[in-house]
């Protein structure tokens, strides 16, 4: 068993964590503003899963839930997860994630270089319509980042 120690370059929003989010409207001591789809005193719901499922409702219709028997189930959802364009994605460590959302993110794992060109992930980005995805979601989830538009952030993964 071993330790990974990545790093991260992703073009989207940060939206921080349970130890400090990068969101506006937060209550008096930091804690996330009242969410519709998420309830923060739920041990059983992570911010990840619940965000996910709500964008995979409110942008691509996709509101199954996997049951014994439901063949195609993780075709279906993979698909709907595409159609979105965006995901989210957690940097900081496994014990303590924090929250990004993203439009692209390429990952370089402990001991790998990856050649980064800037001009072609600038244009896929572009092409791509990220910031409308973006927008998007953040509008789904009925969140505003701190960061006033989406960039490029680099950033570290330190987990099992």
């Amino acid at each position: 068993m071993g330790q990974s120690t990545d790093a991260l370059l992703v073009y989207g929003y940060h939206l921080g964590g349970g130890d400090g989010w990068e969101l506006e409207g937060l209550g008096e001591y930091g804690e996330l503003p009242a969410l519709p789809w998420y309830d923060s005193e739920d041990e059983g719901d992570d911010f990840q899963g619940a965000a996910e499922r709500r964008l995979l409702a409110q942008l691509a219709g996709f509101t199954e839930v996997w049951q014994p028997g439901s063949d195609g189930y993780f075709d279906r959802e993979r698909e709907a997860k595409a159609a979105l364009g965006v995901e989210l994605e957690t940097h900081c460590s496994g014990s303590y994630p924090m929250y990004l959302l993203i439009a692209k993110g390429i990952t370089a794992y402990r001991g790998e270089v990856e050649p980064i060109d800037f001009a072609a992930l600038a244009a896929e980005v572009e092409e791509k319509g990220a910031d409308s995805k973006l927008r998007a979601a953040l509008d789904a989830l009925g969140i505003t980042p701190k960061q006033p538009r989406p960039g490029w952030l680099l950033c570290s993964y330190w987990g099992i």
